[in-house]
């Protein structure tokens, strides 16, 4: 029997878990500026899940989604792309929203359970925050259909985790977005697990960028510890869909440290050494170790840094904090251009009981 075709999936890494170049290095790697950046973002999106799960813990947040653990594929996927560019995000990219304008006073809130907090006018075209599994891989295609079609020299990136690849939504999305040749870039997040359930239960396939190969389109695996390669395979991917390449599916491989959300024990299903394994592989201190080996970071900058975060955190906190709670008939406010009869009745009954309990 003859092979009618042949297909592989390439694998990337610049650095190993202690920081140390395992081949040539792309120019990023000489850019100090944007290494210091990267590590900013990473270091402050860590400082920002733990006071964010410190509130949750003590009632003054709803339930919260951390990101520890990977950090660096928020961090290179945000600073990749250009502002002019469209985001529609899960609900791990801290790092890649607080890239795009997103403050921490609008991801309290919008953990806290206020919309308003994804309705920052700074916040352009981006998408808010999906929490449903692969739902936006849809809309995603649509984004990207409308800027292709308006000649729009954009390009929409959106990221899901390793879960939501085995959603219909996904397999329709990067479908459509292969036929279509759209201006489109999708990151896995492969965080290896999908709530309880691991990454070897989910799918039979050896890897999740070999999905793209039904689609027709290119899909490439990368360590999604490695800053420098996040960074660099994310930026050349919206480069060639900016230059009418079409879409690429990049799976980077990382690990959840944290529960899948506060509502979660994952000591239930998975075991201290699994996770002391994948400790030793964390993406803060390997940027940072590569960076005191070119001599570009001292642990001055290092005190100093987490200082400035510190400080710039509790400040949004307390913007937080202070911001009067949203009205209730709010929620029917932002539904229909016109409110159905129906509606409108519930919304009159609400302010009704709002009156009589006042």
């Amino acid at each position: 029997m003859n092979q009618s075709r042949a297909f592989q999936i390439e694998y990337h890494q610049f650095l190993d878990p202690d920081g140390v170049p395992v081949g040539d290095l792309p120019p990023l790697a000489e850019e100090t500026e944007a290494l210091q950046a990267l590590y900013r973002n990473m270091v402050f999106t860590r400082l920002y899940d733990e006071r964010a799960i410190a509130l949750q813990r003590t009632g003054q947040l709803g339930t919260f989604a951390s990101s520890l653990g990977q950090e660096a594929i928020g961090a290179g996927v945000g600073h990749a792309m250009r502002p002019e560019d469209i985001i529609l995000p899960s609900f791990r990219e801290n790092g890649a929203l607080l890239f795009r304008h997103f403050r921490v006073r609008d991801l309290l809130l919008y953990w806290g359970g206020d919309e308003r907090g994804m309705a920052n006018p700074k916040l352009g075209d981006d998408f808010p925050i999906c929490v449903p599994i692969a739902t936006h891989t849809t809309q995603a295609t649509g984004v990207a259909f409308a800027i292709k079609y308006r000649k729009q020299p954009r390009v929409v990136v959106c990221l899901l985790g390793d879960g939501g690849t085995s959603k219909g939504d996904f397999y329709e999305a990067i479908n459509l977005a292969g036929a279509w040749n759209l201006p489109l870039v999708f990151v896995i997040n492969n965080n290896q697990w999908a709530i309880s359930v691991p990454r070897n239960l989910q799918s039979r396939a050896e890897t999740l960028a070999q999905k793209a190969i039904a689609a027709g389109i290119p899909g490439v695996q990368l360590d999604g510890n490695d800053p420098i390669a996040v960074r660099h395979y994310v930026a050349e991917a919206i480069e060639k869909a900016r230059d009418g390449g079409g879409p690429t599916l990049i799976e980077a491989i990382s690990y959840r440290l944290c529960h899948h959300t506060t509502a979660d024990d994952a000591t239930r299903y998975r075991s201290e050494e699994e996770l002391e394994a994948h400790r030793r592989l964390d993406p803060v201190p390997r940027l940072r170790r590569f960076m005191e080996r070119r001599q570009i970071w001292s642990e001055e900058q290092e005190t100093r840094l987490i200082q400035a975060c510190q400080a710039e955190i509790e400040q949004e906190v307390r913007h937080y904090l202070d911001t009067p709670p949203q009205k209730p008939e709010s929620m029917f406010d932002s539904l229909y251009a016109e409110l159905p009869r129906e509606l409108q009745a519930q919304r009159q009954s609400l302010l009704g009981k709002e009156v009589n309990h006042d």
